[in-house]
């Protein structure tokens, strides 16, 4: 009986196509708006995520704690990170287990370059910024421990930023003023294909962090202790993560002279915290742009009970007829439910190709977002097409069902 339902079904489609395909559009739409949605979701995270492994998993950031209403209401301070605190967690016999730490200021100066100017995102390091972070340069060479304790003017500048100052010429040896210091560029950095800590990395001008102290005017704290944007650690590997994260705390706690009773001025950060919160993010977004598809997928079910009531209305006397013969009230439901399910399923079907389309164009855009469709996404999406056709199909059905045979053979 389903099947020669669904013949029947088949063949009232081809009696009226334009109506069927129109019918059918808001299934096909918000069928085929779900999957790329969800599937381009997943792509942005597992983009992400790759992002930030191949910075490795073994690196946490240390730095200020944002300010509480705690702080607020008691009038205390987050307490800024300082070369102090740098200068505690290189101690080996605080931090054993952490195999390299650096220092890292963050500040925009002026840029200029023979006329050129731009704002320019500066960041000091030390000659561990190299191994800690699985870079290399493409040009000249990076920033080594002389050039920290002399306080050298020397930078490493990225990719973008020889674009933007040195479009026409070679950098390395040239002069760079940031802040009307004059600086001599020594290498290139390559290509970061993440943004990991910080933002974008080939946006950058490296200097030394002892430097940048002691002539941009990057500012102290109270006490006079030179100041530092985050302090970034390195475990040995991703095993001792926790361990080293559990020696930070403790070691500035105790540097810091804070009660046990209190809270920490500052904060840690590991990759793996970072996943996480980019993780929840991007599966919340996807989640509500799911939502916002799933409501093509209400006007097409809305569109479907329409039509299938207009139906009903068309084949009054067919009813009546079929009644008339034998025919149950359970056989004219299941005539009507299975018209409603072929006609969703169709719309699903053609939602289904839409989105392996929609996915293999993005893919081919963007070589970053490898956008899949997955198994899982076209079988949920027949089951909703299923739901759809069945729970907008119960209504019209029922009022099919419900006809008196005698009416239905005298409706005109």
């Amino acid at each position: 009986m389903i099947v020669e339902n669904t013949r029947i079904a088949l063949i009232g489609l081809r009696s009226n196509k334009l109506r069927s395909v129109l019918t059918m559009l808001g299934i096909t739409i918000g069928v085929a708006a779900v999957i790329v949605l969800v599937s381009l979701g997943q792509a942005v995270e597992t983009f992400v995520r790759n992002q930030f492994l191949g910075l490795g998993t073994n690196l946490m950031l240390v730095s200020q704690r944002e300010a509480s209403l705690a702080d607020a209401r008691t009038g205390g301070a987050s307490q800024m990170m300082t070369m102090r605190d740098y200068e505690t967690l290189r101690d080996l016999s605080r931090v054993p287990d952490a195999l390299n730490v650096m220092p890292q200021l963050n500040f925009s100066r002026p840029v200029a370059v023979e006329g050129r100017q731009a704002n320019g995102r500066i960041r000091g390091v030390t000659e561990a910024f190299v191994p800690m972070r699985n870079r290399d340069v493409v040009a000249g060479r990076f920033l080594d421990r002389t050039d920290v304790e002399s306080e050298a003017r020397v930078a490493v500048i990225g990719l973008t930023v020889v674009e933007r100052l040195f479009p026409d010429s070679y950098p390395i040896g040239q002069n760079i003023r940031i802040s009307e210091v004059t600086f001599r560029v020594i290498g290139v950095m390559e290509e970061a294909g993440g943004s990991g800590f910080g933002g974008d990395e080939n946006d950058l001008i490296w200097i030394p962090v002892t430097t940048a102290q002691s002539r941009l005017n990057t500012g102290e704290d109270a006490s006079g202790r030179k100041r530092v944007t985050n302090v970034l650690v390195q475990a040995r590997d991703a095993d001792s993560v926790d361990l080293v994260a559990a020696q930070v705390r403790e070691a500035l706690r105790e540097a810091r002279n804070i009660n046990f009773r209190d809270e920490d001025t500052f904060q840690i950060f590991t990759q793996t915290d970072l996943l996480e919160s980019v993780g929840q993010i991007t599966s919340l977004l996807t989640i509500f742009l799911a939502i916002i598809a799933g409501i093509s997928l209400l006007v097409g079910g809305i569109g479907i009970m329409n039509i299938m009531l207009v139906t009903v209305t068309e084949r009054t006397r067919e009813i009546g007829l079929r009644k008339a013969v034998g025919a149950q009230k359970r056989d004219i439901q299941l005539q009507f439910l299975t018209e409603a399910t072929v006609l969703s399923l169709l719309g699903g079907a053609f939602g289904i190709g839409i989105a392996l389309a929609g996915s293999l164009a993005v893919s081919a855009v963007s070589a970053d977002l490898q956008v899949r469709v997955q198994l899982s996404s076209i079988l949920l999406a027949t089951l909703i097409s299923i739901g759809i056709g069945v729970f907008f199909g119960i209504y019209p059905a029922n009022r099919a069902a419900a006809l008196n045979p005698i009416d239905a053979l005298r409706y005109e």
